[in-house]
C-alpha cells in the first residue's frame, strides 16, 4: 500500500489556493475542471515533493492535497469538508477481499475495477486506487451495490 493523497472540500478556491499556496508554500502540480461532474480538483504539494507529485494518473501524484470544489454551494457540516484518505494497492480486487474477510465494510466496491471506499472505525473514508491501469471488471465486484455513504 502506498499513500497518495489527502482530499478536502473547499468552499472558496482562490482564498484557499491563497492560503495553500502563498502562505503555506504548496505547489499547485495538477489542476482538472469537470463541466459535467461541476467541480474542480487542485492537487498540492510541498515545495520538496512538488517534482515527485507530477505525473499522469492519480496514483502518481504524491504525496499531494486534493482541494475538491464544488461549483454548486453545498453546506459541509459535520466534517463533511474532510473528504478521505488515498491509497494505492497492488491488486485492488484482492485488497478489497482481505478487508471483507477481516469485517470491513466495502462501502463503495471496486466496480470499475480500479476504486473503491472503506470506511475507518471512526467513520473517515478511505479511497483504495489500483495501481497502474484499471483491471478488468470481474465478479462478485461488478454487480455489488454500494453500502452506506463513503
Amino acid at each position: 500500500m502506498e499513500y497518495l493523497h489527502t482530499m478536502v472540500r473547499v468552499t472558496d478556491l482562490d482564498a484557499s489556493l491563497d492560503f495553500y499556496c502563498n502562505k503555506l508554500g504548496l505547489v499547485e502540480v495538477r489542476r482538472v475542471d469537470s463541466e459535467k461532474g461541476r467541480f474542480t480538483l487542485v492537487f498540492l504539494a510541498a515545495s520538496a515533493d512538488a517534482e515527485n507529485a507530477k505525473g499522469d494518473g492519480v496514483t502518481r501524484m504524491k504525496p499531494c492535497i486534493e482541494l475538491t470544489h464544488n461549483w454548486d454551494p453545498e453546506g459541509y457540516a459535520g466534517g463533511r469538508n474532510f473528504g478521505h484518505l488515498a491509497y494505492a494497492v497492488e491488486n485492488i480486487y484482492d485488497t478489497c477481499q482481505a478487508l471483507m474477510d477481516g469485517g470491513v465494510i466495502i462501502n463503495r466496491p471496486p466496480r470499475d475495477g480500479n476504486m473503491a471506499f472503506i470506511r475507518s472505525p471512526d467513520n473517515i473514508s478511505i479511497e483504495l486506487l489500483q495501481k497502474g491501469p484499471a483491471l478488468e471488471p470481474q465478479e462478485p465486484w461488478a454487480s455489488m451495490q454500494n453500502t452506506g455513504v463513503w
